[in-house]
């Protein structure tokens, strides 16, 4: 049983580092000997010994949950082999990959219309590079380039290349340069691909974390950045998916989570999302990759946090069972690990989501009975002040337990619950997350505030003794610098003469 996660993008050399310095310590004397006779102890089949380089490889495997140190070297090279950094090419070497590199989106904080549209004008100066490559003809959805070279070498479907090395339905389901490609071009392109053996499930490992991007993700789009779908994402998914794309794509899956559309949802489930065996990204990474059942817990896990009613719903339509308890698979997320062993109807209470638990309750859930702690932010998150009254006796673990409360509460609208957290003793002034019911230092209450325009909501805060001149933990930004992000006018106006310079 693995006992830590092996880390993002690893690299081979590190782990072989960690085997040796293993093999010494096993040898050495005081704590941190006997600190690794105790990962020996625990992954090697002799028990505590000083071990060999061989043995303290296999020590390190099943640390990280692999049952050897060629199956653990075989996943560090899968990952090695699909990796890519698209967001690290800042030059390209021809006009085609500059057109490329200009044209997609690459999840680097810089996908932005003024990049489409300098590689839209690039085209228009240079039209004879979809001629000249397969990928830019892809990208471009340019069905008689891609007709013209596929009949001359059929293996270019499946070629990698271009700026990012990918292959050339990435290109085709990355692009963003120009929308007024029809929808016609759009399918017909990727049937030609996939005709001439492209492959529908084509992906890359951004970074080398083991989600795959693949040409479904790139069609649907959305993310952190919120990024735009492709303009016939709809129909270029339907097409990718027709033709064997796994529909248990998680990272289309993560992307399109943070909004409230679900036709993404309504698309993969018709096309079995939640079943079969995780297709050929699964294969390739094992474990490392979410089975289908996980993926829709976890999505079922983020629309109960989120107050998503009609997701919860499509979800449980499904099959996904929404009483039973949340159990959340080893190296898991540690914003997902808060909800190990609780049902669904206490997520949704200790989350402040009052649409989502009713609907769990009317359709069959028992209704959460929290106490203690739990009891207490459950209660104050519904501005229950009687039952937070009669609870009161636990504040003190309710603000160890939950010290960021009142963020959470601002990002739900709870404003009724935010004076209750106060009278109890929470710090209006905390830093936590907004986007997560987790504990983590990154804003507080008022730059939530602040970046969503809520007057009411600020107002309510400075007094209540929000500090107007706070800086966040990640941007160390004032409230007012995020009002001036978010292009928030009258919040900045009302927060200027508030913030010291």
């Amino acid at each position: 049983m693995a006992t830590a996660r092996l880390p993002d993008d690893p690299s081979f050399e590190q782990l072989r580092k960690q085997a040796k310095d293993l093999r010494d310590l096993s040898r050495a004397d005081g704590e941190r000997g006997q600190g690794a006779l105790a990962l020996v102890a625990a992954h090697h089949p002799d028990g505590p010994h000083p071990v060999s380089l061989a043995g303290a490889q296999l020590v390190v495997a099943r640390h990280y949950g692999f049952s050897s140190w060629a199956s653990l070297k075989r996943h560090v090279a899968t990952i090695e082999h699909y990796r890519r950094t698209p967001d690290e090419v800042t030059s390209a070497g021809t006009p085609a990959d500059e057109f490329l590199m200009l044209a997609c989106l690459r999840y680097g904080g810089d996908d932005i219309p003024s990049r489409w549209q300098a590689a839209a004008r690039l085209l228009t100066e240079h039209p004879e590079l979809t001629c000249a490559s397969v990928h830019v003809a892809a990208a471009a959805a340019d069905v008689g380039a891609l007709s013209a070279l596929l009949a001359r070498d059929p293996a270019l479907a499946r070629a990698e290349g271009g700026p990012y090395g990918w292959e050339p339905l990435l290109y085709l389901a990355y692009a963003r340069h120009d929308p007024a490609i029809s929808e016609t071009a759009t399918v017909r392109a990727a049937r030609l691909l996939m005709d001439h053996g492209g492959d529908p499930n084509a992906g890359y490992l951004w970074h080398g974390l083991t989600s795959p991007f693949t040409a479904l993700t790139g069609a649907l789009g959305s993310g952190e950045g919120d990024q735009p779908a492709h303009p016939h994402g709809g129909a270029l998914a339907r097409t990718l998916l027709a033709a064997g794309a796994d529909p248990n794509d998680s990272q289309a899956l993560y992307n399109r989570q943070f909004g409230r559309d679900d036709s993404h949802l309504v698309l993969l489930f018709e096309y079995g999302l939640g079943r079969g065996d995780g297709g050929p990204w699964r294969a390739r990474l094992g474990q490392a990759a979410d089975s289908p059942h996980d993926l829709l817990r976890r999505q079922l896990w983020w629309a109960i946090t989120h107050d998503m009613r009609d997701r919860v719903a499509l979800i449980a339509g499904q099959g996904t069972d929404v009483r039973a308890p949340f159990q959340v698979p080893d190296g898991s997320p540690f914003w997902l690990r808060t909800a190990q062993a609780r049902t669904p109807a206490e997520v949704a209470a200790l989350c402040g989501c009052p649409a989502v638990l009713d609907w769990l309750v009317e359709h069959g859930a028992a209704p959460p009975a929290l106490d203690g702690a739990d009891g207490l932010i459950a209660a104050a998150l519904a501005g229950d002040r009687a039952g937070a009254s009669r609870l009161r006796q636990h504040a003190g673990q309710a603000r160890a337990q939950r010290p960021g409360l009142i963020v959470w509460a601002a990002a739900r609208r709870a404003w009724d619950a935010i004076p209750l957290l106060a009278e109890l003793g929470f710090d209006v002034n905390a830093r936590g997350r907004a986007d997560a019911p987790v504990e983590q230092e990154w804003e507080t209450a008022l730059h939530e505030a602040a970046a969503h325009g809520d007057l009411a909501g600020a107002r309510l805060l400075l007094g209540l003794g929000a500090d107007a001149g706070i800086r966040d933990a990640r941007f160390d930004a004032t409230p007012l610098g995020w009002a001036e992000h978010f292009h928030q006018d009258a919040m900045a106006d009302f927060l200027r003469p508030l913030t010291r310079s």
